[in-house]
């Protein structure tokens, strides 16, 4: 409908798409002391979801916001009452500015919540016992203008994931940091 009005839209499918229904920006997995699955929670992970995006100029929201917005035909919450979801600010979706109308919190989590794991114990105690922050919100695609191909729009909406770096240093290195951390605390006192 909004391509016949002239307004630029295209189709966005999220793989790893998660369903934070209770706005924490995580989505939970509770399991026993045994490691077996308890449903305490209606957090999910799809394998994937589908929506549209729309070039629109935000003036409601400021023009550092304008540009592509998320529109989700098929809306799995009520939004102020309502089963709407967007439009949502790729801009302010990938800034995490999740406290934006528009269901931008909701749109946040769908690409970039942790995914964390809580024992939870016969005492109403939970303890988190894992979390993964780069599950979630993988390969952000759309089609390519003209051709079958797949275009990756992951970076509108997250930045980078921040990999894991291994320092290694040899036994006297370590031994002579040591050393200096010594020789800096006896010289503070």
């Amino acid at each position: 409908v909004l391509r016949s009005l002239g307004i630029p839209t295209r189709v966005i499918t999220n793989f790893n798409s998660a369903h934070d229904r209770n706005i924490n920006l995580s989505i939970d997995k509770y399991v026993d002391i045994s490691g077996k699955t308890l449903h305490l929670t209606e957090d999910s992970v799809w394998n994937f979801h589908v929506w549209n995006e729309s070039w629109f100029i935000r003036r409601d929201l400021g023009s550092f916001y304008d540009g592509w917005q998320v529109l989700d035909a098929t809306p799995q919450e009520r939004s102020k009452g309502i089963y709407q979801c967007g439009p949502a600010s790729t801009r302010a979706i990938k800034e995490g500015d999740v406290n934006l109308d528009y269901d931008s919190s909701f749109l946040f989590a769908a690409v970039n919540a942790d995914y964390v794991t809580w024992i939870h114990y016969s005492n109403k105690r939970k303890e988190r016992i894992y979390s993964d922050t780069r599950k979630i919100g993988k390969f952000i695609s759309t089609k390519a203008v003209g051709t079958n191909s797949r275009v990756d729009v992951t970076a509108n909406y997250k930045y980078p994931e921040v990999k894991e770096i291994s320092f290694k240093i040899s036994y006297s290195q370590y031994k002579n940091s040591l050393v200096d951390d010594r020789k800096i605390l006896v010289t503070a006192v």
